[in-house]
């Protein structure tokens, strides 16, 4: 799509809202989907253990339980969209509440491991409605001036629901004396940390009643007079409304509803820019960020590091992460998309070598040597810093920016769901790594790394500062 005329008048791309404060707090309700996001994804790090003690299963069934949440994901991630194309971002936001809830009740209280499984599937589906809903959202009510920024919000949600969940962990650790089995109130405590999910998942769910829809939601459905009072709240009096609800139906008289046919180059393949979407969807997976989150306590433990400690610094890890996302969210539309992507590749690509070594050493007494052990635990908590100052939160900002407006939805959709996939083999895969060469693993991740700095310089453009209907 070529770059959309825009009606005369249009102050779309200067705009400046006059209650940021009202729309910081829009953008926030909506990060809710994030938190719960990354609270959900990165709760189960605690459980891992446990789940493989209780059930007996070997590391192979370990990781499909693990990772299974993540098809739920890809599958939440693909429909979402068309679901929110039909009955609203906000209707969507509500779903996934609900969902996010019932899948915590039933975690915390599985009657068999393929229950636990399936309700595993039932929050994944979750995640994936969540993590496309929510940067689409925010896209659409935030002024230009101020996208980039509100964009973060998503994956600063994110890591602040990982670093909340590891937080939780470590504290209900702390109650069953350091034992991931240990009882508290008639249940073990790797229960209880899968079933605390339902406080931040109710309050997903409050939150999604006090925002306002859409206003490009509400112009697709004929309601002017809300899209006008809503981007009133988010882009102040001063701006021409009529002008800008012009500019938005002009855009969209041009394209027609999104659909999967629509992202089709060819009979059988893409446009360019649905697998520009895809690489950095995959890209961003590859590089092995979600084994930080999803075992790092089971990685710690398996070089010698002791549970309490273990889950000491995956909490660490996780704070590293909040870290690294502010310094994005401060940089992000100051130095733009693409540096911070390129940045972020070269700091992940070292880390991850320095890894690489340390745990190609032998265990001595089932630990590595103090050298190796200090290098790996610094180099770790480098490598989350440099994903979470840059891939961590461009990726999201890209998908909800580089699409058009006629296939943004869809096109958001299946380049989340890839994402969700490129997780899902990361994870399953971990294990079994793991025991065949620690070392080896790292160096896979240390290749993906090192391949995303030639695919960002030949293929991403930047976003930065341009109006969603000048997507082409």
């Amino acid at each position: 799509m070529t770059s959309t005329e825009q009606p005369p008048g249009s102050g779309a791309r200067q705009a400046h809202p006059e209650h940021l404060g009202h729309v910081i707090f829009i953008t926030a309700a909506a990060a809710m989907g994030g938190f719960l996001f990354g609270y959900d994804s990165s709760v189960i790090n605690g459980a891992v253990e446990a789940i493989r003690d209780r059930y007996d299963i070997g590391s192979g069934t370990l990781a499909q339980v693990i990772a299974i949440a993540l098809i739920g994901c890809a599958i939440g991630a693909a429909t979402a969209g068309r679901i929110a194309d039909r009955i609203g971002r906000i209707r969507c936001m509500q779903i996934a509440a609900v969902l996010f809830t019932v899948s915590a009740i039933g975690s915390a209280l599985p009657f068999a491991l393929w229950d636990l499984a399936m309700w595993r599937i039932v929050g994944g589906f979750a995640i994936g409605m969540a993590s496309v809903i929510g940067p689409a959202y925010i896209a659409e009510v935030s002024p230009p001036a101020y996208r980039g920024r509100l964009a973060s919000f998503q994956q600063a949600a994110i890591v602040i629901g990982i670093a909340v969940s590891q937080l939780v962990n470590y504290g209900i650790l702390q109650l069953a004396d350091g034992e991931q089995r240990g009882e508290i109130g008639g249940l073990e405590a790797w229960q209880w940390m899968l079933g605390v999910m339902v406080v931040p998942a109710v309050l997903y769910g409050l939150l999604s009643f006090a925002i306002p829809e859409s206003p490009r939601f509400l112009i697709s459905v004929g309601k002017h007079a809300k899209a006008r009072h809503v981007l009133e709240e988010v882009e102040g009096k001063t701006v021409d409304l009529d002008a800008r609800v012009a500019e938005i139906e002009h855009a969209m008289h041009r394209e027609t509803k999104s659909t999967f046919k629509d992202l089709l180059g060819g009979k059988f393949y893409f446009l360019p820019i649905v697998w520009i979407g895809i690489g950095l969807s995959v890209f961003q997976q590859l590089v092995g960020i979600n084994v930080a989150f999803y075992y790092s306590a089971t990685l710690w433990q398996s070089v010698g590091i002791d549970p309490t400690d273990s889950f000491f610094f995956s909490f660490t890890t996780s704070i590293i992460n909040i870290i690294g996302t502010v310094i994005a969210m401060v940089l992000v539309d100051r130095i733009g998309r693409r540096p911070l992507a390129l940045i972020g590749s070269v700091g992940m690509a070292i880390a991850l070598a320095f890894e690489a070594w340390a745990f190609s050493a032998d265990l001595v007494d089932g630990k590595l040597p103090e050298t190796q052990g200090v290098v790996a635990l610094v180099a770790a908590h480098v490598f989350v810093l440099f994903f979470a100052l840059s891939w961590g939160v461009v990726v999201w900002v890209f998908l909800g920016e580089m699409f058009p407006n006629r296939i943004r939805a869809a096109a958001l959709g299946v380049a989340a769901s890839a994402q969700w996939i490129a997780n899902w083999a990361i994870t399953a895969s971990f294990p079994s790594l793991a025991d065949w060469n620690l070392s080896g693993t790292y160096i896979i991740y240390t290749v993906f790394a090192v391949l995303s700095i030639p695919f960002v310089l030949k293929f991403v453009k930047e976003t930065k500062g341009k109006a969603l209907e000048e997507m082409g």
